[in-house]
């Protein structure tokens, strides 16, 4: 058995795998990462291995704690990959984006796939049919766009994440939702498209933690996957054991 750890901006997630299938995930606060890990260990007394992946600068010391507990790999943009990676500045890729690439890989072999991940940040990433990964982009995700219009601003309040009942918002609270709403759907049915009139045989998917709140808006076919970072990660973790 394997586990799995990514720690995001927000928060962080644990997911034990049996071979390629998921026996448990679950979302902690990064604080009790430690915690956590320590019971699930306990728990599933098969676990013998494991890979760490972070968007932040990892404690050393916790880094340590995490080995003691169990033989844990941490994930760099050293690693190997089963792709060709294109990008023009390989060392400042996230890892989290080259775990995406590995599960279409994985999961949708010679296909041209586009992979939105709905977290912090809005990521576009792109792996062609012949597995060169070309690159995407970033853009802020619902919450920072939320933020950012309170903390920029004088008069307009933070407000929670909600689907807008219409376009035209008739007040103010209403015409934030709909246009942090509408502008980062628009900007997804936008890039999709973008990448269809390019690859028109394109397999798009949308994953991140905002992936289940937005994906039945789409008008555009898409499939939704929130576990798919988790898939790309213990693939790497197999890929690079054998």
């Amino acid at each position: 058995m394997n586990l799995i750890i990514d720690i995001g901006n927000t928060a962080t997630k644990l997911a034990v795998f049996q071979s390629d299938k998921i026996i448990k995930v679950q979302s902690v606060a990064t604080k009790d990462m430690l915690y956590e890990v320590e019971k699930l260990i306990k728990k599933f007394s098969k676990i013998n291995r494991g890979l760490l992946s972070s968007v932040k600068i990892i404690d050393n010391l916790e880094v340590e704690r995490l080995q003691e507990l169990l033989p844990i790999e941490i994930l760099e943009s050293t690693f190997s990959m089963p792709f060709n990676n294109c990008y023009d500045t390989p060392l400042t890729l996230g890892v989290d984006r080259l775990a995406l690439m590995a599960a279409a890989v994985k999961h949708y072999p010679k296909r041209n796939v586009l992979v939105i991940d709905a977290g912090s940040c809005v990521t576009y990433d792109f792996m062609s049919a012949d597995q060169n990964y070309l690159g995407g982009a970033i853009s802020p995700g619902v919450e920072m766009r939320y933020k950012s219009l309170e903390t920029f601003t004088s008069n307009l309040p933070l407000l929670h994440k909600t689907i807008p009942s219409q376009q035209i918002g008739s007040s103010t609270k209403a015409s934030i939702h709909s246009g942090v709403i509408y502008g980062v759907l628009h900007e997804m049915e936008g890039n999709i498209t973008a990448y269809q009139n390019k690859y028109s045989d394109l397999t798009v998917i949308l994953t991140g933690g905002d992936a289940d709140f937005l994906c039945k808006q789409f008008k555009i076919s898409i499939f939704a996957n929130s576990n798919f970072l988790l898939e790309g990660l213990n693939f790497l973790l197999e890929f690079n054991s054998n």
